[in-house]
């Protein structure tokens, strides 16, 4: 059973007299564990819902539109708690945070409602049999997995669970029932790279089309792993062997089937010096969550923009934040952005990650207190205001992760900070009215 929180006015529940308070027991005569079932059983055009209202049980019949909403909210988006992380994973991100972030920021999900809803990854250690049958019965494709290494003992020492070395047999379940899978392969230098990564996208490039894509990105290393497993960052070198090994299986992968399925994140190339492949190498983009092809698509959008792009009617001067990764390429576009442009000017500056360290260079990982020492380094006063990647804040787009809140940056300095969202949001964020 799951309380119904409140009813939206208007709508077929209300109309039918459902009452928020009312606890919902079955839809359709199945019960209702979570907000997956739910949305499942609710698509059908006639829904009979058993209800209880204090010790009163009652049953209403809606007739409505297949796949319409019948207006019921609950108590939690999922209906249900969410489902934290049982592993220890020896690269966990999560682990690398110090004391004193939001709260939310600690919590492991590794939920695989959330991987089919929002697009999150799960390791499916804490997936049982019967919950891989309800994923393949309410057709939840497709689901993100991280996979790291199909090396069964591999898997559970990096895993740390003893759950994990089963992760192929869950996949052959998952893709035999025709359920779509996307796959990470967080890596480890000396660890689960050279060999044990070629047999890792062997054995996902088996189980066929219906691993769609593959992932494979370094891992994030910070300066707060005191006690955690002693792990080596990438440096120029490793990071093109793994390029080197990655693209020519890909590219046999493309002889063979027309498509590469495997895919790098940028900060390989970056770290290696390496040029980002052409923008068609990446196939349409099914891993940018990961980072993989951000940049060029990033510079697809610019391209794109430019033409329908606003002409500036007063002069303007910015300053545009951005990580150490990024910052040639984001360099190279405002200045593509700017060209033939007399009204604008910007200067791109790179911000060091004193947070979680130098290291890490990526402009999602920079906080407040990173963009607040940057600016000591500026003159504020010769600019109109400032823009940063807006991936350096939460969803919401007010909170960095070390707490500070962009108004308080704008406070500080006297000027809007303007979050800009991807490519086609810097052509107008430059050249529009802001």
């Amino acid at each position: 059973m799951v309380r119904i929180s409140s009813v939206e006015k208007h709508s077929a529940a209300e109309k039918a007299g459902i009452l928020g308070g009312d606890l919902l027991c079955t839809v359709n005569g199945q019960n209702v564990v979570d907000v997956l079932d739910y949305r499942f059983l609710i698509t059908e055009e006639r829904v009979t819902l058993s209800l209880l209202r204090g010790e009163r049980s009652f049953v209403v019949t809606i007739d409505k539109e297949e796949y319409a909403d019948i207006g019921l909210e609950f108590e939690t988006y999922l209906m249900d708690k969410e489902r934290s992380c049982e592993n220890n994973c020896i690269f966990c991100f999560i682990d690398q945070n110090p004391r004193g972030m939001r709260e939310t920021i600690y919590f492991k999900d590794d939920d695989t409602r959330l991987s089919f809803l929002h697009g999150n990854y799960v390791t499916l250690t804490n997936c049982d049999h019967a919950e891989l049958e309800r994923i393949a019965r309410l057709r939840l494709s497709p689901v993100n997995v991280s996979v790291h290494t199909t090396n069964p003992t591999l898997r559970v020492q990096m895993l740390g669970h003893p759950n994990a070395g089963e992760i192929m047999g869950q996949l052959r379940f998952l893709v035999s029932r025709q359920i779509r899978i996307n796959c990470q392969i967080v890596l480890c230098r000396g660890i689960n790279d050279g060999e044990e990564l070629l047999r890792t996208l062997k054995d996902l490039v088996s189980l066929g089309e219906m691993v769609e894509s593959v992932a494979v990105v370094p891992a994030g290393l910070t300066r707060f792993r005191k006690g955690l497993a002693d792990l080596t960052d990438f440096d120029a070198e490793s990071a093109a062997e793994v390029i080197d090994l990655v693209e020519a299986f890909a590219d046999k992968q493309y002889e063979k089937y027309g498509s590469r399925r495997v895919f790098l994140a940028d900060e390989f190339y970056i770290r290696a010096s390496r040029t980002l492949p052409e923008a068609e190498v990446y196939e349409g983009y099914p891993q940018l969550d990961n980072g993989v092809g951000l940049l060029r698509s990033m510079e697809e959008d610019v391209l794109f923009a430019l033409p329908d792009a606003p002409k500036p009617a007063k002069r303007r001067r910015y300053l545009a934040f951005t990580g150490k990764a990024a910052y040639a390429f984001v360099s190279d576009l405002v200045a593509r952005v700017l060209k033939g442009q007399d009204q604008v000017e910007c200067t791109v500056k790179a911000v060091k990650n004193f947070f979680y360290g130098e290291s890490v260079t990526v402009a999602g990982l920079l906080t407040g207190s990173d963009y607040q020492k940057a600016a000591k380094e500026a003159d504020l006063k010769e600019y109109d205001a400032v823009l940063i990647p807006a991936s350096s804040l939460r969803y919401e787009r007010d909170l960095f992760l070390d707490g500070v809140a962009l108004a308080d940056l704008e406070k500080e300095w006297n000027l809007p900070v303007i979050p800009v969202e991807g490519g086609e949001d810097i052509v107008y964020k430059l050249l529009g009215e802001n």
